[in-house]
């Protein structure tokens, strides 16, 4: 296997049939990546398709001839360009717009007038889970090439690439890196308590809770996929757009499952990341989303994710609002006992709620680490309102 040469910058094709557009968006780029530019989409599938293939695509939808979103399913029906990752750049902004360019296989959604420090962090984002996605594929041909190898490397990778992965996501809403930490503890930490419980123990194996520990990072790493308009949202969401919010739940299983196609093989600990990543915010009563599941049909993975993400949610400090007092949050979870929560959770719950308070307690949020945030998510939001 060749080595990685992380000296190389990735190479961004602009797809787009007005020379001032491609014009302005190569001069934002130049300076960090390597820019080609397509005005047309015959042209944007040649480059694609050739040995010198983009690692990203900025794509137009409005172009005489064949528009963005024929280029992206051409794209996406070529095995030489499907995993091309795209993002559309685009004046159309209506709702359902955007709910086709995701359909047809994009991973983002930009509206014009572009507003730079976004769709260079976008950029950003895209790429490096691109570079993650790449880095597990390589290292198992790696591995499979240098079987001897002790497997506490490849347990290595996996945990720092997941990590990585859950960081990016991290950055886009109002979560704190403690937050993954945190709940991957009580996730850990309630299924031990469940690990002989007759209706877990046949799953709640050492090795499952162990899978579980390294996986639950991943639950909200659909969120890379959601516009800023609506997850840096301070009020409520508008019902269009909560069903837009919703689809971070799809779209964290569909980045996992790209990551597990790259790989070539089926890998365990993916296979419980997508379960989390999907299902968590599936209720017991069956009205949550995004399949309306109910009871047993939710994953007992999800399960575990769903008390130990609301719980979180209840007694985190954020840069909207202060945590709310222990006994409190175990009142809302125990009102929860089997409308939202699996009621046997609850109870293992309430065994280990001491537990709990000692993991939030190690990893709680400093008033630097919500100074950070809240500097980091104003930036977002002020790009996000000004004008290109």
């Amino acid at each position: 296997m060749n080595p990685i040469d992380f000296t190389q910058k990735p190479t961004i094709l602009v797809v787009d049939d007005t020379p001032d557009n491609l014009s302005l968006v190569s001069s934002l780029l130049r300076d960090d990546y390597i820019v080609r530019v397509a005005n047309n989409g015959e042209k944007a599938l040649r480059i694609a398709t050739s040995e010198q293939a983009p690692d990203l695509i900025l794509l137009d939808i409005m172009m005489p001839g064949m528009d963005g979103y024929e280029v992206c399913k051409r794209l996406k029906d070529d095995p030489r360009s499907r995993d091309i990752r795209v993002i559309f750049l685009t004046a159309k902004s209506e709702v359902e717009d955007e709910r086709k360019g995701f359909k047809l296989g994009a991973v983002d959604y930009i509206t014009k007038p572009i507003s730079p420090p976004i769709l260079q962090e976008r950029i950003k984002t895209h790429l490096s889970l691109k570079a993650a996605a790449d880095f597990l594929r390589d290292k198992n041909i790696y591995l499979e090439q240098e079987v001897a190898r002790p497997t506490q490397e490849l347990t290595t990778i996996q945990e720092v690439t997941i990590l990585a992965m859950a960081s990016l996501a991290e950055t886009r809403d109002s979560d704190t890196g403690n937050h993954i930490r945190r709940t991957q503890f009580y996730v850990k930490a309630l299924a031990k308590q469940l690990q002989n419980h007759p209706r877990f123990k046949h799953y709640l194996t050492d090795a499952n809770i162990a899978m579980l520990f390294k996986s639950a990072p991943l639950h909200d790493i659909g969120k890379v996929g959601i516009p800023d308009r609506i997850l840096l949202k301070p009020g409520r969401f508008e019902p269009e757009e909560f069903e837009i919010m919703k689809r971070h739940t799809i779209l964290g299983r569909e980045a996992i499952e790209h990551a597990e196609k790259s790989l070539g093989i089926e890998v365990d600990f993916l296979r419980t990341a997508k379960e989390i990543a999907m299902s968590h915010q599936e209720k017991w009563d069956g009205s949550g989303y995004p399949e309306a599941l109910k009871g047993d049909a939710i994953p007992i993975s999800a399960r575990l994710m769903a008390l130990a993400d609301v719980y979180d949610a209840l007694i985190s400090r954020r840069v909207y609002k202060e945590g709310m007092p222990h006994a409190k949050a175990v009142a809302i979870i125990v009102e929860s006992r089997g409308s939202h929560l699996d009621p046997d959770l609850v109870d293992a719950f309430l065994s280990i709620q001491d537990e709990f308070q000692a993991i939030a307690a190690r990893f709680v949020d400093s008033d630097q680490d919500l100074q950070r945030k809240a500097a980091s998510l104003a930036l977002m939001q002020a790009a996000d309102n000004s004008p290109a």
